[in-house]
Order: structure tokens, then sequence, then C-alpha cells
């Protein structure tokens, strides 16, 4: 294992295996340092403030359109303008960080690649330095891989990379400044910044972020003074720094145009993160014995809640000349099932096809075998154009009350819920093993999807209309006497891994527990 030179305050417990010396270099290491003594009590005091809200929702308040911002909405601004390298988006694909696929994403057809430090991504130690060593490769077009006798390596053509880092809420435990748990975030921001924007301005392009998790402009806000320290510290005219916010929180629905405000000279617009977002219904209304959510497979993009979150996003990014960026298609191409295969692309294609309809720029891919559909459909509207920024939408009007109105309700099947429980298994047993995008019943899962998995059952145990179809009404009994037929079932598909037993048991404490976790990823940490 290497040595490494730390600045003064900052100790770090991961491994320091080859290469890693070559990420983690004295000066990117003293960027992270110096944003995290300027920034890390703002982060600290806006998650108090979440936590905050969280308990005003808990006791029946429901959130709004923020009055003393009503100046900003109504004002006549716009975002700085889109850099060339942004300006075509129609399809994005995601994944996470990990060496092959980022060779496969970049070479797959789309626009751009969305590379992911967060969701779809365990964040073991190795996975955010050796995921920072590929991007750093692949930027450089030196990204080679041997694997199975096959070789890998980029196509001259590439996606435009749009990287993730963490949200707000994760730590990088292994990194300490002054004895302090250092942001994961501001860790991931500083260190491929540092290493890789300088390179990606002489290629042509620049330093573009996907924004996870914001729940308010004031966290929108840290981001954006964030940007401006950074360009200061490493010799970047201000504004180089592009910034996608995926809107992935009831709140921030809310915040939309405060959002972009916030962010104007490093806006590169919105994207509807649907999972998270579903996620974040059910969590904010998570006591409120009226709230209630069908099965997982019935809420989708033309449930009213959603289809106003959709159609606010758009109309407000094109009125502040922003990209508004559709939401990720979770299905995958299925292989040996031609039947099966046909009903998933038309999902697929009829998803885009009404993102592409509306007014969306692009939207999001899981799979590389979807590129070509996606973007067949947004072609038939855009045809050669790159964006349809100029598709205004006067007509579309959402109100809070159309924000909230969360339907459908019913039906709560047995097998909805098993579906609950055993991707919640699945999932979280892979995670612990250190994979974070996993296909699962011919759905590409990351921790959003498994988010809703777990909270719906949570909530349905609570809930007074937590009904099954059959009037048996969801309990704590029944929830345990189905995770070990379900754990058996996944062990069936995915081996017997020692982690999906572990994933069992927090699973089942997880839904069943009084308290309900902020987040599965917190505790989860803790334990890789």
């Amino acid at each position: 294992m290497s040595k490494l030179t730390l600045p003064s305050g900052m100790q770090i417990t991961g491994a320091i295996e080859p290469g890693y010396a070559e990420i983690l270099t004295p000066k990117a290491l003293a960027l992270v340092v110096k944003l995290s003594r300027a920034f890390e009590p703002r982060r600290q005091q806006l998650l108090a403030e979440r936590a905050a809200r969280a308990k005003r929702l808990d006791a029946g308040e429901r959130p709004d359109f923020l009055p003393e911002t009503a100046a900003i909405r109504a004002g006549d601004w716009k975002i700085a303008p889109i850099p060339k390298s942004l300006e075509c988006r129609r399809v994005e694909i995601t994944g996470p960080v990990e060496r092959k696929m980022v060779i496969n994403a970049f070479n797959s057809g789309a626009d751009a690649y969305m590379s992911d430090f967060e969701d779809s991504n365990s964040p073991v130690w190795s996975n955010q330095i050796v995921g920072q060593i590929n991007l750093r490769d692949a930027i450089r077009k030196t990204i080679t891989l041997e694997q199975n006798g096959k070789s890998y390596k980029l196509n001259d053509k590439v996606a435009t990379l749009v990287v993730r880092p963490r949200g707000w809420h994760l730590d990088e435990k292994h990194v300490t400044v002054d004895g302090k748990r250092v942001s994961g975030g501001i860790f991931d921001f500083a260190l491929f910044i540092f290493n890789n924007a300088k390179e990606q301005l002489a290629r042509g392009d620049g330093p573009y972020f996907y924004l996870p998790k914001v729940e308010s402009h004031l966290e929108a806000r840290l981001w954006n003074d964030i940007f401006v320290m950074t360009q200061n510290e490493i010799g970047l005219p201000q504004g180089t720094i592009k910034a996608t916010v995926l809107i992935e929180t009831i709140t921030a629905a809310f915040e939309m145009d405060e959002i972009l405000y916030e962010l104007r000279e490093h806006s590169a617009g919105l994207n509807a993160g649907r999972w998270d977002y579903i996620f974040s219904c059910i969590k904010k209304f998570k006591l409120d014995k009226q709230f209630c959510l069908a099965d997982r497979a019935k809420v989708t993009m033309t449930a009213p809640f959603m289809r106003s979150y959709a159609l606010l996003l758009l109309k407000t990014c094109h009125h502040r000349g922003a990209p508004a960026i559709g939401g990720m298609a979770a299905l995958i191409p299925i292989k040996n099932d031609p039947v099966k295969n046909d009903i998933a692309m038309a999902g697929v294609r009829a998803d885009k096809a009404r993102d592409a309809s509306d007014g969306y720029d692009g939207g999001w891919v899981a799979h590389p075998g979807l590129v070509d559909l996606a973007m067949t459909e947004f072609k038939k509207v855009l045809g050669d154009k790159p964006n349809q920024f100029e598709k205004q939408r006067p007509d579309i009007s959402v109100s809070a009350a159309d924000l909230l109105n969360f339907q459908p309700e019913a039906p709560i099947t047995e097998a909805g819920l098993r579906y609950n429980i055993n991707v919640g298994i699945h999932y979280l047993g892979a995670w612990l093993a250190g994979n974070g995008c996993v296909p699962i019943h011919n759905l590409m899962e990351d921790a959003a999807t498994a988010e809703i998995s777990r909270a719906q059952v949570w909530q349905w145990i609570r809930s007074d209309k937590g009904v099954l179809e059959d009037k048996r009404k969801v309990t704590v009994e029944m929830v345990c006497a189905m995770i070990p037929e379900e754990l058996a079932k996944v062990k069936k598909v995915a081996g017997t891994g020692p982690t999906y037993d572990r994933a069992a048991k927090i699973f089942e404490q997880m839904s069943t527990a009084d308290h309900f976790e902020e987040f599965l990823t917190l505790p989860l940490y803790e334990e890789i």
C-alpha cells in the first residue's frame, strides 16, 4: 500500500492501493479540506432544517409554494447560456463508475452519460476511488479493459460526461477533516473537478454535474457557493461548472424556479427523478394514516401527482431557458423471453414518446440496449433539433393541490407486497456485497427503487388504507411471515451469499420498526 501526504487536519482510514495516490494528490486533498472547512457547518445546518421540516410534515403540515420567494417565481430572468456540449441531451444513459460500465456507457450512442457515485453505486471505499481513476482515464481516452477474453476501449465518438456526486445526507466515513467526517458529495466533487476540469475544457467539454436529493433552494445555493469557491481555487472562469438538479423530492417540486435561480450562472436544467420522487412522497407523509399509494408497479408517470410534477418541471425549465430532462425508464431488455421483451420495450417506447411530445429535451435509460429505441422516439418529435427549449407550454397550470393529489391508492395486492419484500432483500444483499445497480425481475434496481419497496411496506402497515385487495390489513406479522419465504426465492435466483440473510434481517427491521429510517443507505453504510 502507498503512503499519502495529507493536508494538516485530514485523516484517511481507507486502504491506499496502487494508483490511489494519483487521485488523492496533496493539492486535490487540499481542495477537499478547504471546501469542508468552509461549508460543512452549512451542510449540517441544512440537514437540521430538513429534519425540522420533516417533523412539521409528520405533524400534518402540507408543502406549498414559498411566499417569501414569490418575486423570483414572477421575475423575468433566465439561466446563463448552455455550453455547446450540453445543448443536445436527447438520451442520457446512467450507471455506476465501474470500469466496464464506464466504457460501454461512453460508447452506447447516448448523447450524455451520467456516471454515478450515488444511487447506483455502493459506496465502498474502493468503488469511490477506482471510480475516480476510471473517469480520469476515460476523459483522457486511455481507458481499456480485458475481461473474459474480451477487449474494451472507447470509440472515437463518445457521450458527454455528467458526474453525480453523493447527496448532502451522505458522509465519506474514511476521510475526516478536523476530526469530523467529510461530506461524500464534496469529496466526490472536489476530487473529480481538481483532477479533470482543465483536461475536459481542453477537449471541448467541461465539468458537468448532476446534483441529487436536493430538498430546497437553500441546498442548491450551498452547491452554487461551492462552485464559486472551487472555480476561484483552481483557476476556472466563473460559470464554467454546469449542474443539472434532480427534482426527486416533493419539497423541491415547490421550489423549482428558486433552485434554477440559485444556480443560474451554473445551471444546466432540471431532471424528473421519478423513483426517488415517489419515495420522497411516501417518506414525507409516512405518518398520515389517510395517505396510501397502490402497488409500486401501478404508480406510473400518468398518476395525477406524477403527471403534475412532470409538466410543472417542463414548463419551469423552458420558461427559464433551461433543459428539461425526463426520468428513468427502469425496464431493461429481456433476452430469453421475446414476448416479455416486446412488452418491456413497448413500455420504454411509450415513456419516451410521452416525454418527447410533452416537450422534454431528453430522457434517461439504464441499459445500452435501450439507447436507439429512446433516441428514435425523441427524434420523431425533435427531428434534427438538439432540444425543444422553444416549446414554452403556457397551457400548463399546476397548483399545490395538483402536486399533492396522491393517486392511485389501490390496488394493493399480496403479489405487490411480496414483490417489495423480494426486491428489498435482493437489492440490499447486493449493495452490502458492493454492487449498487442490480437487474431484478427485468428491472434495473438502484437505491431509489429499493427505497420505494421498503417505504411502501412500512407505510402500508401504518396507513388505514393499507389493505390488500382481499380485505386483509397489511400488518407486521404478515410481513414477518413473508420475509423468510421471499428470502428463499431470492437465494434461488441470486445464490446463497451471506449478505442475503443479513439483508433480510435489515429489511425486516427497517420495514417494521417504529422509527422510519431517513435513508436505507445510512445504516447500511456503517456495515460496509
